[in-house]
């Protein structure tokens, strides 16, 4: 069974508008895709840094659209491990494992993997929205479109914008 590797902020979880949604709490400035196209997280809001540090911060942002019902039958035709790079900011840990839990109660404990280099991480196919993290690996990458990605249109990795769209690249 092919092995395959989802990432979750940006993939299963819909990070962004809780970004839009604090930073206009802080500063009063409404932004929205167009005015951060292009931009890393931390460029675009200046305080995300702080903002995921905080405890339970993860615990409550949104589930991407249609990625539970797709990762679960995806599930039923891979080994899905789900891999964050989670280490860097410490409560983000348990956040995260619990987010998980609850909104993905079909991935065991398993499949789960929390790293600071998405690298040491072997499988057939990747779905991540950074280059970062699909660059160096060594299969078959799926880049999910985010802000930050948007603008880059020649890449060697497969993009979608949506888990409908992977689950036609996907399923038999």
């Amino acid at each position: 069974m092919k092995r395959i590797l989802v990432d979750m902020d940006g993939v299963l979880v819909d990070i962004y508008p809780m970004f839009f949604k604090l930073h206009e709490q802080e500063t009063g400035q409404r932004l929205n895709i167009k005015d951060i196209a292009g931009q890393l997280e931390e460029e675009a809001f200046p305080n995300q840094r702080k903002w995921v540090s905080t405890p339970g911060f993860f615990q409550s942002l949104p589930v991407m659209q249609d990625s539970r019902e797709s990762l679960m039958r995806l599930n039923n035709f891979y080994k899905v491990i789900v891999v964050s790079l989670a280490t860097e900011f410490p409560y983000c840990l348990t956040d995260k494992l619990l987010w998980l839990n609850d909104n993905f109660p079909f991935i065991s404990w398993q499949q789960i993997v929390f790293s600071g280099d998405k690298n040491i991480i072997k499988a057939d196919i990747m779905i991540d929205d950074h280059f970062k993290n699909l660059d160096h690996f060594k299969g078959r990458t799926i880049l999910f479109t985010q802000p930050h990605n948007i603008l880059i249109r020649n890449s060697s990795h497969t993009r979608v914008s949506s888990w409908a769209e992977i689950e036609k690249l996907l399923l038999p």
